[in-house]
């Protein structure tokens, strides 16, 4: 069930998936290639990937059959339901953060280069109120924003009977170390009002100044360019937001 649309202060409609309130001040975690953060800060916009975007195959998914179950020969081809939720993939624009208190060595190592990127910590309040309206092409109103938790089910188990867009806010529990919080946008209805939506994502303005919390630059970036970072942090005047990563701590072994 999704609740009806609230509005952020910057008018921005948003529609919460899950009944029982997010906690506001629950930590966020957003791991970033060094490319990435640059135009991040730069132009002040988040990357909304297109669901089809994902190396999780399960995405969207209602169920899993067992991989040595055998394949019916009337199911080899993509069923018109199937087809629909295909393309609903591609009109499912998603940003995917990691909620957890502190840093991640596995997130440094998936999203962030082993640890040659940067990541920023915020909250899940302040990135709700950060977020701004994004208007598709001659639309007089913003989409609504979706957001909530990612809850993770055994999808071998149990098929899901829920909405649409409620599947993008479940995933196999394989994936459960993720710990996912997403916001999504729906372009489906703006596709049919004739609309044209690219393949990939797409890219929503934030205020940065009130999204970000700290900046860790990776332990593992070269001095040039955390140099070369540290001009771009500068320049955007988030200097006194930088924080050093506790993974450039010093162990001890006595």
């Amino acid at each position: 069930m999704i609740s009806g649309a609230t509005i952020n202060s910057v008018g921005t409609p948003l529609r919460q998936v899950w009944p029982k309130a997010e906690n506001g001040s629950a930590m966020l975690w957003r791991y970033f290639k060094p490319s990435r953060f640059t135009e991040f800060l730069s132009t002040a916009k988040i990357y909304f990937a297109s669901a089809r975007e994902f190396p999780d195959k399960f995405e969207g998914a209602t169920a899993v059959l067992p991989p040595d179950l055998p394949v019916d020969p009337r199911y080899k081809g993509l069923a018109p339901a199937d087809k629909a939720f295909e393309e609903l993939r591609r009109l499912t624009k998603i940003s995917c953060w990691h909620i957890e208190r502190d840093e991640s060595a596995a997130m440094w190592h998936l999203y962030a280069g082993s640890g040659k990127g940067v990541a920023i910590r915020t909250s899940i309040g302040r990135l709700l109120g950060a977020i701004r309206p994004f208007f598709a092409e001659g639309a007089r109103e913003p989409e609504d924003l979706y957001y909530g938790s990612v809850r993770y089910v055994d999808l071998h188990k149990v098929r899901l009977g829920i909405s649409s867009m409620n599947r993008f806010f479940h995933k196999h529990r394989v994936f459960a170390s993720e710990k996912e919080f997403r916001l999504a946008i729906s372009l489906a209805m703006a596709e049919e009002f004739g609309v044209s939506i690219p393949e990939r994502g797409i890219r929503v303005e934030v205020s940065t100044g009130n999204l970000i919390e700290r900046i860790y630059i990776g332990p593992s970036v070269s001095r040039k360019l955390q140099a070369e970072l540290m001009e771009l942090i500068r320049r955007s005047e988030f200097q006194d937001k930088v924080a050093k990563s506790c993974l450039l701590g010093t162990p001890r072994y006595s």
